[in-house]
């Protein structure tokens, strides 16, 4: 039997930890932190329970198909709830729009605006369903390590359908005329940090699938999540330590050993590293000293600044999952990939206590706002107290001029954050990203980081750095392939 180590206890790292352990490999998993999830972690206060980072579940298939591998309902571990409003959308006009998980409720509602729009829109979404489809099929359920993958006449034919080049900005345009509904379509384009004004239409798949599979929710939260996979993990005989910061990967003659930590040595046959790969590279791996330069070369995502507020009463107007759409949305959205703070932020609102009060404790209504700031590789902006209150500010006044959310301020009884200082340092994040490297087109398939290492034999990578790409769903799905191909190569 093949003894495992995985690097981390995130999502990708359980994930393939139970795929491994389906197929009778020994896993141990060794994660930095007191908890598990990695990013996908937990805020408590009082009873208060915060996801501290990802909250919009899509493709819930990706998530409910980890229990099928291993034969296990997965309604004993997760309760999931498909949202009646996927979306309630505030604009800096005062007026407020929403969307459904029913994509017949979304056109009614739609027509009621400009006749056309629902039947432009039901094209929007059905061709860029249709990249979801050629995608998935092509690239995101392949390895991607060879590049007979990529160079064949399947895929040729594929990528010229796709047609990835326009960005997702003059894609939207060439359906959506209504300036409110294109916004709110490019910013869930945002979704995995990147610039919906220069960057590939492909994400336009983004709002596709959200509109067609709906959203969902896990009472609980997401964090109710990673314990189930947790939970699974050791129930299938897997084995977790905390408070072990791996701090080098084990490396000789070209094939992987183990890994080392503080205080002693663990040896293994196979590693699975789910920490953040340009971290890996850059500090696990001491071997490559031209390694450095391959990272300065990658092209990286901007990062999030989180506000949770626990909240003394409960405010009726918000859903589940809300945004708000500022003035100057261009300018504003593009601030965060040129280095600067928006000036008049439009971001996202979380408030999973609308419809489950078993996140409250102390706190009647909890709420996290997470807004796209620059990561770390811009020198300008320091992270401290001072900038972080000022920014704040910026965002509560927005927030103020809400409708039926004039007093937020008052009734706020916890209030933390989350900076890209502390992706950085918490979650070893390379320059504070959120979203790992970007996701441009020449980082995508097979000229992403591969999911199994070139040079050292045995060693493989999970993550948002790697293919297929970030967000939660995907890593689950990447796992499969890491799985697959540690497998096939044992």
């Amino acid at each position: 039997m093949k003894e495992v180590i995985v690097i981390g206890a995130g999502i990708g790292g359980l994930t393939t930890g139970i795929r491994l352990l389906k197929n009778g490999y020994r896993v141990t998993i060794l994660e930095k932190e007191s908890t598990v999830g990695g990013k996908i972690n937990q805020i408590k206060n009082k009873g208060d329970k915060f996801d501290l980072t990802a909250s919009i579940l899509m493709t819930p298939q990706n998530y409910i198909e980890i229990f099928n591998y291993v034969n296990k309902d997965y309604s004993k571990y997760i309760d999931l709830v498909k949202l009646d409003t996927m979306y309630k959308v505030f604009y800096q006009d005062n007026t407020n729009y929403e969307f459904y998980s029913d994509i017949s409720k979304t056109i009614k509602f739609l027509e009621s605006i400009d006749c056309n729009l629902g039947v432009d829109y039901l094209k929007y979404i059905s061709n860029s369903y249709s990249k979801y489809i050629l995608s998935n099929e092509k690239f995101l359920n392949k390895p991607m390590e060879n590049l007979k993958e990529i160079l064949n006449f399947e895929s040729v034919k594929t990528a010229i359908k796709l047609n990835p080049i326009p960005s997702s900005y003059k894609y939207t345009c060439r359906y959506i005329k209504d300036n409110k509904i294109r916004d709110f379509l490019l910013f869930q384009c945002m979704y995995i940090g990147i610039d919906p004004y220069e960057n590939s239409n492909l994400y336009t798949l983004i709002p596709a699938i959200s509109q067609l599979y709906g959203l969902w929710y896990i009472k609980g939260g997401m964090y109710s999540y990673i314990k189930s996979l947790e939970k699974l993990f050791c129930e299938m005989g897997g084995k977790i330590y905390i408070n072990k910061d791996v701090n080098e990967i084990l490396i000789d003659k070209g094939m992987v050993k183990g890994v080392r930590t503080s205080d002693r040595k663990y040896l293994s046959d196979i590693v699975v590293c789910n920490a953040d790969f340009p971290y890996a590279i850059n500090k696990l791996i001491k071997e490559d000293v031209n390694k450095d330069k391959k990272i300065e070369k990658l092209k990286l995502s901007c990062s999030t600044l989180i506000i949770y507020l626990g909240l003394n009463k409960k405010y009726k107007n918000l859903k589940v999952n809300n945004i708000y759409i500022g003035e100057d949305f261009k300018k504003n959205i593009q601030a965060a990939f040129k280095g600067n703070l928006p000036e008049n932020p439009s971001f996202y609102m979380y408030c999973p206590s609308r419809i489950d009060h078993s996140v409250c404790g102390d706190s009647k209504e909890i709420l996290n706002i997470m807004i796209r700031v620059p990561n770390l590789e811009y020198e300008n902006i320091e992270w401290n107290e001072r900038l972080v209150k000022n920014f704040r500010d910026k965002v509560m006044q927005s927030i103020t001029k809400i409708k039926g959310m004039e007093d937020i301020e008052e009734n706020i009884i916890y209030e933390k954050y989350l900076t890209p200082k502390d992706m950085e340092t918490n979650f070893n994040a390379y320059k504070g990203c959120a979203f790992g490297i970007a996701h441009n087109i020449s980082q995508i398939g097979y000229l992403r980081p591969h999911i199994k290492s070139k040079s050292v034999k045995n060693l493989y990578f999970i993550g948002s750095s790697t293919h297929p790409g970030n967000g939660a769903s995907v890593i689950v799905k990447g796992s499969k392939l890491v799985a697959d191909e540690i497998i096939k190569n044992s």
